[in-house]
């Protein structure tokens, strides 16, 4: 089990702080996004890039169920040293301290490995009240690692679970057994069932539509990011 990096310092808002201060070791550390006094244990990449991304989404092994309803997602859930979702309360927090890229990483059932790189990454960054405009996705500037651009399609989309819809009269999440941030309905589901490779269920599982389409869902995937003023030595 990977033990939590405890390094004394509270200014730390992300995992791009504690790289800076000479941890360049991937796992667990502790961030405090939302002020001194609430800690935030997150998985840090510390290798991919130069390292220094903080993950907010990470799948592995189909061991936590990613089929849940708004205040899960709203909250985050999981456990930082396995699978898990950081909170879309916690990654606005992050998104408005900085300016952020975007790194998603993909893995398949035979080891293939690829990535989506989006220069700007952030969530509703205008919104008075960013729960009511639905944590509004942003996303620019594209850099294809292999993976091809299936968040494009859902750009300016708000996010959505099985119980709170914003894509009347479609129910997207429903449909695609997930909670993302669905248009009509989705390029990329990375919160959708875990199937194991290839499926007969179109379009409910993890998938990421430009690599491996609709009837294909993912071994891993890590959605992460990194403050884009910022650059790490390799």
């Amino acid at each position: 089990m990977i033990q939590i990096k405890l390094t004394g310092i509270r200014a730390r808002t992300d995992c791009a702080d504690i790289y800076r201060e000479g941890f360049h070791t991937s796992g667990v550390y502790q961030i405090y996004p939302s002020g001194p006094s609430i800690p935030l244990s997150v998985y840090c990449d510390m290798e991919s890039d130069g390292g220094g991304w903080t993950v907010f989404q990470r799948r592995i092994n189909g061991s936590v169920n990613f089929y849940r309803g708004w205040n899960d997602y709203k909250r985050g859930f999981g456990s930082a040293d396995g699978e898990y979702w950081l909170g879309l309360e916690n990654i606005h927090a992050l998104a408005t301290r900085k300016k952020y890229e975007l790194r998603i990483d993909l893995e398949d059932f035979e080891n293939k490995t690829v990535y989506a790189k989006y220069e700007h990454f952030a969530l509703s960054p205008n919104a008075i009240n960013a729960e009511e405009d639905g944590y509004r996705l942003q996303v620019l500037g594209f850099i294809d690692g292999g993976a091809g651009d299936s968040l494009a399609y859902h750009n300016g989309r708000m996010f959505s679970t099985f119980d709170r819809n914003h894509q009347a009269p479609l129910n997207c999440a429903q449909k695609c057994c997930g909670a993302f941030w669905y248009k009509s309905c989705h390029t990329a589901n990375l919160n959708g069932l875990y199937l194991k490779g290839p499926h007969s269920f179109y379009a409910i599982g993890i998938h990421w539509a430009t690599w491996t389409g609709y009837y294909y869902s993912l071994r891993a995937t890590a959605m992460k990011m990194r403050p884009n003023s910022l650059r790490f030595p390799g």
